[in-house]
């Protein structure tokens, strides 16, 4: 164990690092960003939390006595009404969350369209730029519909994009410094969602609750079974979420000097 008492260590950057049961008492945290960290489990008593922006997944978390994931989720159901279609419980469901998400995603491309091509491999506050979501998610589709589904063990095409601290996997491409024309990216991605759309068509209730098969060979996600309708519904919630985070960052864009 490594103790830090009285250390300035402002401005240190921790990656691909374990402080798992770290205590941390009397450290001023002002500024710091936390980007892709697992924070299960952590208590924090005595804190100042002002000005603070959290984005991410929420499950059994307490606030001065109050749950507050359950309050963050209906707030946003409420605000988003068609979120609750991304959590389909029947074939039906599935076919008509995909529809929305087809509606919803050909509005967004359309606002990219009219953007200089070149704002569109910009980021905006660190996030990916809006032909770098558009790579992940087929990245997505690959590794969730085509891999864990469809049992290809090796789907990807070359502008693939995983999450951004993913390890690197054998045989999975990750190349950031990609600059593909939008109508290469927008070509790529309705391929694959047109596999999305034939494998919601063709669900069925047993289909649907059925575990895939492993998957021979180096990839992600990892060789194991999976439920059918957990990997529709990391589809459903990567397409979703991805693209709340476009529109929102297409605003910005859209407000810079031209």
């Amino acid at each position: 164990m490594v103790e830090y008492r009285d250390a300035e260590l402002g401005g240190s950057r921790f990656e691909h690092t374990d402080l798992r049961g770290a205590e941390f008492r009397a450290v001023d945290l002002s500024g710091a960003r936390f980007r892709a960290v697992a924070l299960s489990g952590v208590v924090m008593r005595g804190v100042e939390l002002d000005g603070v922006d959290i984005n991410g997944e929420l499950r059994n978390v307490t606030i001065n006595g109050v749950r507050v994931d359950e309050y963050v989720s209906a707030e946003l159901d409420r605000r988003y009404p068609d979120r609750v279609r991304m959590r389909p419980t029947d074939p039906a469901g599935f076919r008509a969350a995909w529809d929305l998400v087809e509606r919803l995603w050909a509005g967004t491309v359309e606002r990219a369209r009219g953007l200089d091509p070149v704002l569109l491999h910009e980021s905006v506050d660190g996030e990916w730029s809006f032909t770098e979501t558009l790579r992940h998610l087929v990245f997505a589709t690959d590794a969730w519909v085509r891999r864990a589904i469809l049992g290809d063990p090796a789907p990807w095409d070359p502008l693939d994009l995983p999450w951004g601290e993913a390890p690197d996997i054998p045989g999975v491409p990750r190349d950031r410094a990609a600059r593909p024309a939008l109508a290469e990216v927008l070509a790529l991605r309705a391929d694959r969602m047109a596999t999305v759309r034939r494998v919601v068509d063709g669900l069925t209730d047993e289909s649907l609750a059925a575990d895939t098969e492993p998957v021979a060979g180096p990839g992600w996600p990892e060789s194991i079974g999976f439920p059918v309708r957990e990997c529709l519904l990391t589809v459903l919630n990567e397409e979703w979420e991805h693209r709340l985070y476009a529109e929102r960052d297409l605003t910005a864009l859209e407000a810079r000097p031209r």
